[in-house]
């Protein structure tokens, strides 16, 4: 019974928040600033699900400047676990067949995100040139998730370039943002299923790594994030054995 309520839930909210969502939209469409807004109101399906969801920010994120966030990438649950951090002007980079949802989709497009077709090398290679644009044109960040697809519980995948490269050509840093496994995590028909954590490293400088391949920037950012990673399970472990929340 309580899957069914929840199921019933998740779906009438988010029907609700993507109609409404882009008949808002249409009065200001790309605004970069929707694509918080309604992050953060997707994010509040957390509960519904019985998650706990812990945000960390690094003193002074609300001013960060330009950058590239990016973020490991678990499953479907990321749009109610990651979404919530996510700063204001920040868009995400995202497949072009998301555009193709139904109703998620438009909203997806008028909150002012940017669709690639990853399956052509030439597109993705002009994306960067479109980043860096964006970049020099106004105050905006990208969200990225340089593993490329959804983990689905293999822990952190290999990172691809395209965020690194991006990152350099406009020079602006790369802040790494870590959440919680949530791979099996969330039960429908349990009450209570824990707490994820989600923490936003500071900012890496790109100038750092001048004169070196940008393989080895993200390789030293996959480091970070995975040791991050694994202080963060270790933590919810322990808070989830002590009855802590």
């Amino acid at each position: 019974m309580l899957s069914v309520l929840r199921i019933i839930v998740v779906v009438i909210y988010s029907i609700l928040v993507c109609v409404f969502g882009s008949i808002w939209c249409l009065f200001s469409p790309r605004n970069p600033r929707h694509v918080a807004t309604f992050g953060h109101l997707f994010a509040r399906l957390a509960p519904v699900l019985g998650l706990k969801v812990e945000h960390r920010k690094p003193q002074g994120a609300e001013n960060f400047p330009n950058a590239i966030y990016i973020c490991n990438h678990q499953n479907n649950f990321d749009m109610v676990t990651a979404a919530g951090i996510v700063q204001p002007t920040t868009v995400t980079v995202g497949k072009k067949s998301l555009l193709w949802v139904p109703l998620f989709g438009p909203l997806y497009w008028l909150t002012g995100n940017l669709l690639i077709d990853r399956e052509n090398r030439a597109s993705a290679h002009g994306t960067i040139g479109e980043l860096v644009a964006q970049f020099q044109k106004k105050k905006i960040s990208f969200w990225m998730f340089p593993e490329g697809t959804r983990s689905r519980g293999r822990g952190l995948l290999p990172f691809k370039t395209g965020a690194f490269h991006a990152a350099v050509a406009a020079g602006v840093p790369i802040i790494p943002v870590v959440v919680s496994n949530t791979h099996d995590k969330v039960k429908f028909n349990r009450l209570n299923n824990g707490l994820v954590i989600i923490e936003m490293l500071p900012p890496v400088d790109v100038k750092a790594f001048e004169g070196q391949s940008v393989r080895k920037l993200a390789t030293h950012c996959r480091e970070l994030m995975s040791a991050k990673l694994d202080e963060l399970n270790a933590e919810v472990a322990a808070r989830e054995a002590a009855g802590t929340r």
